[in-house]
């Protein structure tokens, strides 16, 4: 059997683990990307690489879209050089940012209108774990879709989660994954702030808290850039300013209280709002550390 052939469309820190893993597992790929330092060190690693989302995927059997929103996801598919008008019929297109659950119906529905295949698949895991094909997939469509894209599945993700036969289901379960991580990262701040006000020492804390009941993965992760002042964006701040936008309004539009989501909102917000939003999440650390008069590692005295 001939191996798939896949296009993986934005190489942001999770789209480029997905394109590595899919080249390491021997699938040919092509990267997209406006960057041309990131298209340099793919071709580097072996894949093949444009800037037009048109040309990558001409030869397509799989179509990954790691964009940043639904806007983008847009765009890329049916904008200019837009990918679905250049695709094969059949051609299955996967769509994993994270945006609202109608917004994911809707450009599924525009696919498969235009003879395509749409899987409404939003990942998690981080850029380590899709740097090692080690990724989440919440999914969701049509079953046949899946069996055909299972290699390439297989590549990127350890877990995958089947939510349903129809797009939607995917992306209200990322949905709720982004509520915790949000609400997570924004506790982490605030613990590790507040320990620092106390005079712990921050790697003892975050040493002691990771072997706890109050850990949580996003603790474990974020609170090691807290301890080390790296805030090198792996994800930025401006991405839970968007994520938990999403929770919040479908959250009242379903007339569900979101109190912890609200709170956390406003301090990403707020953090964003002082021109931290291109850096890694965490940082909003930084305002709470600001307001408290507290010090925290590769920060001045405040």
């Amino acid at each position: 059997m001939a191996k798939l052939k896949t296009a993986v469309i934005g190489l942001g820190s999770m789209g480029w683990g997905a394109a590595i893993s899919l080249l390491r597992e021997g699938l040919p790929t092509v990267g997209v990307d406006i960057r041309s330092e990131v298209l340099a060190k793919f071709e580097a690693e072996g894949g093949t690489t444009t800037t037009s989302p048109a040309e990558a995927v001409k030869d397509a059997d799989i179509v990954f879209i790691f964009v940043v929103n639904a806007a983008q996801t847009e765009a890329v598919l049916f904008g200019e050089n837009g990918a679905v008008a250049a695709a094969r019929p059949n051609t299955i297109f996967a769509l994993c940012a994270t945006m609202q659950p109608n917004d994911a119906i809707e450009l599924c529905e525009r696919i498969t209108d235009a003879g395509m295949r749409a899987l409404d698949l939003p990942v998690s895991g981080g850029a380590a774990k899709a740097l090692s094909g080690e990724m989440t997939l919440m999914a969701a469509g049509d079953p046949a879709d899946f069996e055909r894209a299972a290699p390439a599945l297989d590549a990127i993700a350890t877990k995958i989660f089947r939510l349903g036969d129809t797009p939607g289901m995917g992306s209200q379960v990322k949905m709720i994954n982004q509520l915790l991580a949000g609400v997570h990262i924004a506790a982490t701040a605030e613990a590790m702030t507040l320990g620092a006000a106390a005079g712990i020492d921050l790697k003892t804390l975050y040493d002691v808290i990771s072997s706890c009941a109050g850990t949580s993965w996003m603790f474990e992760n974020r609170g090691l850039h807290i301890v080390n002042g790296d805030y090198t964006p792996h994800s930025a701040v401006d991405i839970f300013v968007k994520d938990l936008g999403i929770v919040a309004s479908e959250a009242e539009a379903l007339g569900c209280p979101t109190p912890l989501t609200a709170t956390s909102l406003a301090l990403f917000k707020e953090a964003s709002a002082a021109g931290l939003g291109r850096e890694d999440d965490a940082a909003v650390a930084k305002i709470l550390a600001a307001k408290g008069g507290v010090s925290l590692p590769n920060l001045p005295q405040n």
